[in-house]
């Protein structure tokens, strides 16, 4: 059943209040953890340090984590244990199947601390978010809030400061295991996958730049898979109007965009959720960075091993807004303007085709 924000609100208001006017302690040993969000892919795969910390530290815990009803997939073989609750806050089926849980010992809010109050809502006794976020109501529920670093980091490794303990150990190919999938039409021979599709328009790459890339990689025997989600094969249509090469364009499910992907000898995508999914995938990849920031997005320490290279104009003049879910921090730098405020992605018209492809030549070896 599908309800508006301001009804779930209601049903959640309640179930705060009560939980909230009893006797509140850390857990020393929690035996049951609740993630609570509504994030996108890219930024839930970055709760994979996030996770493996709670492995370590907890590794007899029930871990479950709020997520859209689309990536529950990927949550298939259980990836560090973790349990994904389907949570859409307009469909009022998968609030009460969260409700029907038993209470939670700690809740953890990565993101938009307005999820604390799903989190109490659901039991949990103890909720931990990040400290800063505005208004101030958003966090009424929380009842320890961790600091952003002074320093620059990946997002990811911050995730996993809302545990204490020790940094979780690097990520190894298979500490995630790929999820079922549906079978689907491979290319037939050794090929790369250009992903280039993103959530912006001023994230995307000038078509000409595509095909350079894609004949590049033709004349050295490689096939040529284009990809990008539902609703973008306008996309490759502009790049590759006689479609010489492969399209999987609006194709496939995330879990077959995994195996499209492991299956590959490289990714190149733009600053977007398959950029990350590739993180899991172990493929190597080259990602290019324009309005995002290459920090805050990229390997970081957890995936510092990882076959992934950045791409990115450093100090881009216009590259130049601090805040991260409605944080203000000093380090950061990013641009999340929109077309309005910003008539052509000149970050991203200044990177050429140069540096990626030297960035492909040094991963394929």
């Amino acid at each position: 059943m599908t309800e508006s924000r301001a009804a779930g609100r209601l049903r959640v208001l309640p179930r705060v209040l009560a939980s909230r006017l009893s006797p509140r302690r850390k857990p020393a040993q929690p035996k049951r953890v609740l993630i609570a969000h509504h994030l996108l892919l890219g930024d839930v795969v970055m709760l994979a340090p996030l996770l493996a910390k709670l492995r370590e530290r907890y590794p007899q815990a029930d871990v479950a984590m709020t997520v859209r009803r689309a990536l529950v997939p990927l949550f298939a073989t259980r990836p560090y244990g973790v349990r994904a609750i389907a949570y859409d806050p307009r469909d009022s089926s998968t609030v009460d199947r969260l409700f029907d849980e038993k209470p939670f010992d700690l809740g953890l809010i990565p993101g938009d601390n307005r999820y604390s109050w799903l989190a109490a809502a659901a039991g949990a006794r103890w909720i931990v978010a990040f400290a800063g976020d505005r208004p101030a109501y958003k966090s009424w529920p929380v009842d320890e809030e961790i600091p952003y670093p002074d320093r620059p980091a990946a997002w990811s490794d911050m995730a996993a400061s809302l545990v204490a303990g020790p940094a979780p150990s690097p990520f190894r190919g298979g500490d995630w295991p790929a999820p079922p999938f549906a079978p689907f039409e491979r290319p037939s021979a050794r090929y790369v996958v250009f992903h280039v599709g993103a959530g912006s328009p001023l994230r995307l790459w000038r078509p000409e730049r595509w095909r350079t890339l894609a004949d590049h990689f033709q004349e050295r025997g490689y096939l040529v898979a284009w990809s990008a989600g539902p609703g973008e094969e306008r996309l490759v249509e502009e790049i590759d109007p006689q479609r010489r090469h492969l399209s999987y364009a609006g194709k496939l499910d995330l879990a077959q965009v995994w195996q499209l992907l492991s299956n590959s000898a490289l990714l190149v995508s733009l600053d977007t959720g398959i950029a990350h999914l590739a993180k899991l995938a172990a493929v190597p990849s080259v990602v290019l960075f324009g309005p995002g920031s290459s920090v805050l997005f990229g390997r970081g320490e957890f995936w510092r091993d990882a076959p992934y290279r950045e791409i990115t104009i450093p100090d881009f003049p216009c590259r130049d807004q601090r805040t991260l879910f409605k944080r203000r921090i000093e380090w950061v730098r990013r641009c999340q303007r929109s077309t309005d405020e910003c008539a052509e992605p000149r970050c991203m018209q200044a990177i050429g085709t140069e540096p990626v492809l030297a960035a492909a030549a040094g991963l394929l070896g």
